[in-house]
């Protein structure tokens, strides 16, 4: 099918395989390297967020653009991911294929990710830490502080229900940005499929589980500025808690279900 269309990308079957094969890898890599790549990855996320907020709070922009363009910022977090290399617990959710063919355990699927989310929880909040010391909130005025605590109190005070469905249709997006990559053979192949879908889920408002672990403890930090916002006594970590547990699940159900075993009895489970 490639050759009839003209492209050198991986054919969706073969996707399949790499999706597969790259399970494995991550499943079985060693506790430190999986550690320090999650802690990069929570880390790489939390600079496209932090670049949401600051294209957000531009008061100026239309609420169209606005969305947009913080979209489009925000797709440097999975390009840095892909790209550098890292480990990303949303991503990870595509390990699911490994599990279904029987290549990986029920175990080793869990601690990868276990691990993962959790050292993607350290590297985002490490970073947080950093951008508060860099004082990097008081551009535009403090009004980039501001639209951090607007932020993470919305996020704080979302429904469970809506929380689990907008993680669960922007892992989807993730997944798919993250399945289209590995078809690419070059960098700009991977710039280009991760960037339109990362910038559709970032803009419809969908809720990514390790952005929402930065935007919530670097708002903790500007409420010890004494910096303050409507609704900002509601962030905290009982809220964050709230917001992670359906966001996780719902990012879980999202990838993992609806993308890669999907993809799984696609491509994989009907294979001669």
């Amino acid at each position: 099918m490639p050759e009839l269309f003209g492209s050198d990308a991986y054919a969706p079957r073969e996707v399949a395989e790499r999706v597969q094969t790259v399970g494995v890898a991550k499943a079985r890599l060693p506790l430190p390297a999986m550690v320090m790549l999650g802690m990069l990855a929570g880390a790489f996320i939390g600079l496209g967020a932090m670049g949401f907020a600051l294209v957000t709070s531009d008061p100026t922009l239309g609420f169209a653009a606005s969305r947009l363009l913080g979209g489009l910022v925000f797709s440097l977090g999975l390009l840095l991911v892909v790209v550098a290399g890292a480990e990303l617990f949303t991503g990870n959710n595509l390990l699911m294929m490994a599990w279904a063919d029987g290549r990986i355990s029920g175990g080793e699927l869990l601690r990868n990710w276990a691990i993962v989310c959790a050292a993607n929880f350290v590297g985002a909040a490490g970073l947080a830490l950093l951008v508060w010391l860099s004082r990097h909130g008081q551009m535009n005025g403090g009004l980039v502080a501001a639209k951090v605590l607007e932020i993470a109190a919305a996020k704080c005070t979302l429904p469970p229900v809506e929380a689990f469905f907008k993680g669960v249709l922007c892992n989807v997006l993730v997944c798919m940005a993250v399945w289209m990559a590995m078809a690419g053979r070059s960098v700009v192949d991977k710039a280009v499929a991760i960037v339109p879908p990362v910038t559709m889920f970032v803009a419809a408002g969908f809720e990514h589980s390790i952005a929402n672990m930065y935007y919530v403890p670097l708002a903790l930090l500007y409420r010890v500025d004494g910096l303050t916002s409507a609704h900002a006594d509601a962030v905290g970590w009982a809220g964050l808690a709230a917001n992670l547990g359906p966001v996780i699940a719902g990012n879980l159900v999202g990838g993992s279900l609806f993308v890669g075993l999907a993809y799984h009895l696609i491509y994989r489970r009907a294979r001669p």
